[in-house]
């Protein structure tokens, strides 16, 4: 049987390495896109886990709100990185810092 401590531990170790792969990996802007990602569905995962838990359907429609952000702030950021790459062709962070503005 899977009990609410299961799923918060299994939320903080996924939270965990995304945070972990925003400090280590300072230069690829698409892996840091991707921690952010994995960070906000190890929120999800709890935000469901107490909501099935506590019988409150709340956290469950949160959710969808969460996922509808996280999937605007993917696809904005991916058509960044496609227009920075033709420009600069590198996606860099270091170089980014260098744009003209």
């Amino acid at each position: 049987m899977l009990t609410l401590a299961h799923f918060l531990t299994l939320g903080a170790i996924l939270f965990s390495i995304g945070v972990a792969g925003i400090f280590l990996n300072r230069k690829n802007i698409i892996i840091l896109l991707m921690s952010i990602e994995l960070m906000l569905l190890a929120v999800n995962m709890n935000f469901i886990a107490f909501s099935r838990f506590l019988d409150n359907m709340d956290g469950q429609v949160f959710v969808f709100f969460i996922l509808t952000v996280a999937a605007a702030e993917a696809a904005i950021g991916l058509a960044i990185l496609v227009v920075l790459f033709r420009n600069r062709q590198t996606i860099d962070v270091e170089e980014i810092d260098r744009l003209k503005g």
